[in-house]
């Protein structure tokens, strides 16, 4: 080439994916692996009931299932999508009001590259990847935050929320994630309309990532934004990933609230559908696949069952971990995620775990020798002693050393035995250097 032609780099790794390259190289070694890394139920054994399955390929039998759809998306899921919302009384969405995207991903990477390059999204820390990716990628700067709070277990510093969007101007937004993905805390009411409150006074817009809206347990509730919003300009993020659960079949879409009331923000998504005609439309099978499925007589007592299973994780876990030492613990009550936090000071550059395999403790070592997040080593280290692949907390764009493990495993006992040999290994990582 006659110069380099690769756009720079933020330096930050997607490390969610970026693990799993090592996990591969120690398969190679003769490793099994046990994934705790990624949220895909489906490689952890999530058995797709048959009902969902005749549904899909009705839908298949249909030669529309194989066409573009409208840009938009599906008039018939819009349709669908708006009456969810209006059912509950408290907003009235239009179909014109959703647009679909392949993959909330996409509509993630859409939604934030077109905010104007000096205007800022603050975002909760320690925040999921794709949303801090997307942030970074369109303002070239790291996001603004406020902190969740291990010791009030994950609960928003909203003062700290306030502060900064009164001391920022450049901040025009706020995200929510509820349920939380990496904490799997579910907001109560209280802060939710807080949050709304605040976006009022200090004219922002919100964006609450919803994706798992339907995965609350432990005897929780919360609100969706539709409940809340009031006349404030915002979006509701959705999609069927998680929650069908269809990871592959990349269908997301936005809710669009209070367009009408803001000329600002209607310009905004106006910049937002613009990008999406380039690509013409989203895919249209899973989405003439969601009335369909969501209003199955089935449908609910299926993710009834799905939500008593992550309880039933959530709750061993918790049991397990809550008392080792060194850690703090907070019960998940939404999505299927747990995060854990090392206490400050206990981990540093020279704690060790046991690799028996030779050729595995040696790339093991290679990978931590010199600069390395502390939960980073921790996490290397665990995956060449035990094959077991948790992400390091610290990717989640938080100072905070930790990691995150999945509450997906089908298989109770062997999941009791893994939170048992991670509680084991805490010790035994920590206590190495004394």
């Amino acid at each position: 080439m006659r110069f380099d032609i690769a756009k720079s780099g933020t330096g930050l790794t997607y490390e969610i994916r970026n693990i799993v390259g090592v996990a591969d190289k120690l398969k190679d070694y003769g490793k099994e692996i046990i994934w705790e890394n990624i949220g895909d139920p489906i490689a952890k054994g999530e058995k797709i009931p048959q009902w969902m399955k005749e549904t899909l390929m009705e839908i298949l039998s249909d030669d529309i299932s194989y066409a573009y759809s409208p840009t938009k998306g599906v008039n018939e899921t819009r349709e669908f999508v708006a009456e969810q919302v209006n059912k509950r009384g408290q907003y009235h969405l239009r179909m014109d009001d959703i647009i679909f995207f392949n993959g909330l991903g996409d509509a993630i990477a859409r939604s934030y590259s077109a905010i104007r390059i000096d205007a800022r999204i603050i975002m909760p820390e320690p925040t999921y990847s794709t949303h801090l990716l997307a942030e970074i990628h369109h303002a070239s700067f790291p996001p603004n935050t406020y902190r969740m709070n291990p010791y009030h277990n994950w609960h928003p510093d909203i003062a700290e929320l306030e502060r900064k969007v009164k001391s920022h101007n450049t901040i025009v937004g706020a995200l929510v994630i509820n349920p939380d993905n990496p904490t799997g805390f579910v907001y109560p009411e209280k802060t939710l309309r807080k949050m709304v409150q605040i976006a009022r006074e200090y004219d922002l817009f919100l964006i609450f990532d919803e994706t798992y809206r339907n995965l609350i347990y432990n005897g929780q509730e919360t609100l969706p934004l539709s409940d809340i919003i009031e006349d404030v300009p915002g979006m509701s993020m959705k999609g069927i990933s998680k929650e069908f659960p269809w990871p592959g079949a990349r269908c997301g879409w936005l809710e669009v609230y209070n367009a009408d009331k803001d000329e600002t923000f209607a310009r905004y998504i106006s910049a937002i559908l613009t990008q999406k005609m380039s690509e013409v439309c989203s895919t249209t099978l899973p989405q003439l696949a969601i009335p369909r499925i969501m209003a199955h007589p089935e449908y609910h007592k299926y993710l009834e069952s799905r939500n008593r299973h992550y309880e039933k994780l959530s709750n061993i876990a918790f049991s397990i971990l809550k008392d080792v030492p060194y850690i703090v613990v907070n019960r998940t009550n939404g999505a299927f995620y747990m995060t854990i936090v090392f206490n400050e000071a206990v981990l540093n550059g020279k704690q060790k775990l046991a690799i028996e395999e030779l050729a595995v403790r040696d790339y093991v070592e290679k990978i931590v020798d010199g600069k390395i997040e502390n939960d980073k080593r921790f996490v290397y280290y665990l995956l060449g002693a035990t094959g077991i692949c948790l992400v390091p907390l610290t990717s989640f764009f938080t100072a905070l050393p930790g990691f995150r493990l999945t509450l997906l495993e089908k298989d109770v006992s062997k999941f009791e035995k893994t939170m048992n040999i991670i509680a084991e290994k805490i010790v035994e990582y920590i206590e190495s250097s004394k």
